[in-house]
């Protein structure tokens, strides 16, 4: 199960990239994201509800959804739909797949959780392939004010991101519903993104197009509602920093998509870069028979 979670993250989530880069246009940020999370949530509270698995919060939970809808299911996000106006959307899914990083950092502070040895060579060598990856445009003395922006951006999008996971790892060590505080979160995050939307004067049309409207569908539906439950529950099965790891897969396809769309050229060091970020993945899921866990339960 923890093998199709993992594909099944890396697939939808690797392919929203370029869904994000058909959001950016004539619709302001802020409501496109609103659009997103607000489709998401009315689908996913409405089917909760019809089928009775709504269930009920109290306060404080409710309080964490609203910091989760913010920090994943709102800023976040729209530091991304941001930053994709100044790099491409492959750039932007490297730039997220430093969430490995900030997961490990933050389930070092908020739960005292122990870096092993494997984690630590695992994220090693993501990161070294992530360096290599941008090495072309981060050495290039070209470099504009945009980029730097655009990198910016999204690092404080990532950062956000894994801020969002700590609440995540929070709600299923107390047993809560992974889709009911799901479907609250993003419903929170849409209500944070209409109120700045609103204060800021933003127009609400949408964009008559097929690549606008569909890809909004797309994020809202298969992003959003079957993305986030797939590695939410990853992180509940084996822990946020190796279930992060997924997001160091995500240029594999997030760069493939951004080349046939956006005309990205590949280079030595991307190649480089890649065969760096598969190595890491297998150093992070590979087990001698002997020390393979019974399934379910979790390691770092």
């Amino acid at each position: 199960m923890n093998a199709l979670l993992y594909a099944a993250t890396v697939l939808i989530w690797g392919t929203t990239w370029i869904a994000i880069s058909m959001q950016t246009g004539e619709v302001p940020v802020l409501v496109s994201v609103f659009y997103r999370f607000a489709i998401a949530a009315g689908l996913m509270l409405l089917v909760l509800r019809l089928s009775s698995r709504l269930q009920r919060l109290d306060r404080t939970t409710h309080g964490f959804c609203v910091l989760q809808g913010a920090c994943v299911f709102g800023f976040n996000f729209a530091c991304f739909y941001t930053a994709n106006a100044y790099i491409n959307s492959g750039l932007e899914s490297v730039l997220f797949s430093l969430a490995i990083v900030f997961n490990a950092i933050n389930g070092v502070i908020f739960f005292g959780q122990r870096i092993t040895r494997r984690l630590l060579l695992a994220n090693l060598l993501g990161l070294a392939g992530i360096v290599s990856l941008f090495w072309h445009d981060l050495t290039d003395e070209q470099v504009s004010t945009g980029a730097l922006i655009g990198i910016g951006l999204g690092l404080l999008g990532t950062y956000g991101f894994s801020l969002g996971n700590m609440i995540s790892v929070r709600f299923q060590q107390q047993r809560q519903d992974l889709l009911t505080t799901n479907a609250w979160a993003m419903g929170y995050g849409a209500l944070i993104m209409l109120v700045l939307a609103l204060l800021t004067g933003a127009d609400f049309a949408i964009e008559q197009t097929p690549a606008y409207i569909g890809s909004l569908l797309y994020l809202a539906v298969i992003g959003s509602i079957v993305g986030f439950a797939t590695y939410f529950s990853l992180v509940g099965r084996i822990g946020a920093g190796p279930a992060a790891y997924t997001t160091v897969m995500f240029p594999l396809i997030a760069l493939g998509m951004s080349t046939l769309f956006e005309g990205y050229q590949w280079s030595g060091a991307a190649v480089f870069g890649l065969g760096l970020i598969l190595l890491g993945n297998m150093v992070m899921f590979y087990r001698p028979r002997a020390q393979r866990h019974a399934p379910g339960e979790r390691s770092a």
